[in-house]
């Protein structure tokens, strides 16, 4: 077995990974749903995002491994992020410098790795998100790339702890982090020639109810509103407040019709919700959605314009030339101010 070499900045490195505060913190969402992501399109039993600290490997995210860190002795990420690009091992028996490693011997007995090191803003290399399987398997090019893609926006997050890309109230991404991570989510879609739709959100005469009943209780109707959609969408979903009663929802691999499914379910959500409350005032909501289409969505501004014009439609009654406007009004009826979080 070969020891990972150290870095030539290796305490550069390590001051600038302890600088981001994120070892040993609790599991985080943005993290998890990428590693899902990777799990699922790789087929893959194992999926991390393991950071090298100085002695260990630790796991931000960790799917199919009952392991919070290894040593970074035996780590393959400690090799992989001597690397610029993917760092791949077809087959560890095969290769002397892991046919012999305890992770390979022993559970969780690896026999193909695929880790791209994961950089920060300064450029130092903190870790991997990496791919695990039980079984040697061919990595191709594209897979690479796909790879590559995915740790893109495992980037982007950790960036966003200093970028601060999420909504303070709804603790859900705000504009630049659902623009930064769509952008990357698109480009994915875009190489694996997927469906997606993106659907904006946007509650109806919303100031009424701060006016009324004071902002208090108007942000106390936003976190119900972002905690329903997040609680209806998937896990690789991306949900986002885009300021004051906005919203916005980037789904990957998605039909407009299971969009469709999705706003039924919200609705559905929402109703439930307020039977369980004394009904003060109606939460109403209107949407538009817009189904990638890559020959004139190029960039995810382009989808948000469509699905805004789609919404505008509706908030404006037009109905012109006999048309069915192709979005609509849910309400449903909430006592905000009385729910558990």
């Amino acid at each position: 077995m070969k020891k990972p070499q150290i870095p030539e900045t290796e305490q550069a490195r390590i001051n600038t990974l302890r600088s981001l505060n994120i070892l040993d913190t609790h599991p985080e969402e943005r993290f998890d749903r990428l590693t899902r992501m990777a799990k699922r399109m790789f087929d893959v039993p194992i999926a991390l995002v393991s950071l090298v600290d100085e002695n260990r490997q630790w796991f931000k995210s960790c799917l199919g491994l009952n392991a919070s860190e290894t040593s970074r002795d035996i780590s393959f990420c400690g090799h992989a992020i001597l690397e610029d690009k993917v760092f791949c091992i077809p087959d560890t028996l095969e290769d002397e410098r892991f046919a012999d490693n305890p992770l390979v011997l022993n559970d969780p007995k690896i026999r193909f790795y695929a880790g791209c090191p994961i950089s920060a803003p300064n450029g130092h290399k903190l870790g991997t998100l990496c791919i695990i399987d039980q079984k040697p398997r061919i990595f191709h090019e594209e897979d690479a790339q796909t790879l590559a893609d995915l740790t893109a926006m495992v980037e982007q997050e950790i960036a966003a702890v200093h970028l601060a890309t999420m909504d303070d109230l709804t603790e859900i991404s705000n504009r630049r982090g659902f623009e930064t991570l769509a952008e990357n989510t698109l480009s994915l879609v875009k190489r694996q020639k997927i469906p997606a739709t993106l659907i904006l959100l946007d509650l109806d005469k919303f100031k009424l109810i701060n006016d009324r009943f004071g902002h208090a209780e108007g942000d106390q109707v936003l976190k119900v509103f972002a905690n329903k959609l997040k609680e209806t969408c998937r896990g690789s979903d991306i949900v986002a407040r885009f300021g004051g009663d906005e919203f916005a929802l980037f789904l990957p691999n998605t039909t407009k019709l299971f969009a469709e499914e999705i706003i039924e379910r919200l609705s559905q959500s929402l109703k439930k919700y307020s039977l369980e409350m004394n009904p003060e005032y109606d939460i109403k909501f209107s949407y538009g959605i817009a189904l990638h289409d890559s020959k004139k969505h190029q960039a995810i501004a382009d989808l948000l314009a469509e699905a805004d014009a789609l919404m505008y439609v509706l908030k404006k009654g037009d109905n012109r030339m006999g048309n069915k406007a192709p979005i609509q009004i849910f309400d449903s009826a909430l006592k905000i101010g009385q729910y558990a979080e």
